[in-house]
């Protein structure tokens, strides 16, 4: 990829598609604000995390092979969901155990597939993007990002330069907010309770709005808060780095 990638590969998740079409903007803006070119291949699908978490491999190869294809050659492939790069890097070589051909590209495009957070922090050397955010927040650390991939610090780092952006951090903030993909369909009542002990934390911490990185983890957060009636906003990480202030994302 060289010392650093002057293209990128734009892969959206499903969720942010259907539920939040602004985060591909935002994610443009702050990759663009980082210095990179951005492409976005207009024929990509979903990675196939779902089908992965479900067990259903056939399904799971078909689109694997087809995310493969449209990103073959990508200088770099990024995406603002930690739960899909993890899909992309840990699963597809498994998928291909005995298609070596598949498995070498699935081992080649996994090697050059980022999170954003760490694209910009640890491959781009970036975490001030000169953004400005007036609000209290607390910070939701979604479980793939930060234990499947060990995200922590960098979107904490580049939260520390948003201008008028006071972050307080909430208790237990690693715990999960209950999503989990399958784990919500399959335990909907213990999703439930985690998500409501969350938005206790936060509420806890003064904040006015929870950052959250992961679009399966603001879905959650903010559907739970919208049927309590709180006061208190799920915001996407990707809105405050790009400096937009205030509403949904829609």
């Amino acid at each position: 990829m060289g010392e650093k990638a002057k293209q990128v590969s734009l892969f959206l998740p499903c969720l942010a598609d259907l539920y939040y079409p602004a985060l591909g903007r935002a994610a443009i803006k702050v990759l663009k604000q980082a210095g990179v070119r951005v492409a976005y291949p207009p024929d990509q699908t979903c990675c196939g995390q779902w089908a992965v978490n479900m067990g259903r491999l056939e399904p799971a190869r078909s689109l694997a092979r087809h995310f493969l294809r449209v990103f073959a050659e990508a200088e770099a492939v990024v995406s603002p969901s930690g739960s899909c790069v993890l899909t992309v890097r840990q699963h597809y070589p498994e998928l291909f155990q005995g298609e070596p051909a598949w498995r070498n590209l699935a081992e080649e495009v996994a090697g050059r597939t980022y999170e954003l957070t760490d694209f910009l922090v640890n491959v781009l050397g970036v975490i001030d993007l000169g953004a400005s955010y007036n609000a209290r927040a607390t910070f939701h650390d979604s479980c793939h990002p930060l234990r499947g991939l060990g995200l922590k610090k960098e979107p904490r780092l580049l939260l520390s330069q948003v201008r008028g952006l006071e972050l307080s951090e909430m208790k237990d903030s690693e715990v999960c907010c209950g999503f989990g993909g399958a784990f919500m369909t399959k335990y909907p009542s213990l999703s439930r309770a985690l998500v409501e002990e969350k938005i206790d934390q936060a509420r806890l911490s003064g904040a006015e709005i929870i950052i959250i990185s992961e679009p399966g983890c603001l879905l959650n957060v903010d559907s739970a808060l919208k049927a309590r009636g709180s006061g208190l906003k799920a915001v996407p990480l990707l809105q405050v780095l790009a400096g937009r202030d205030g509403g949904g994302d829609g």
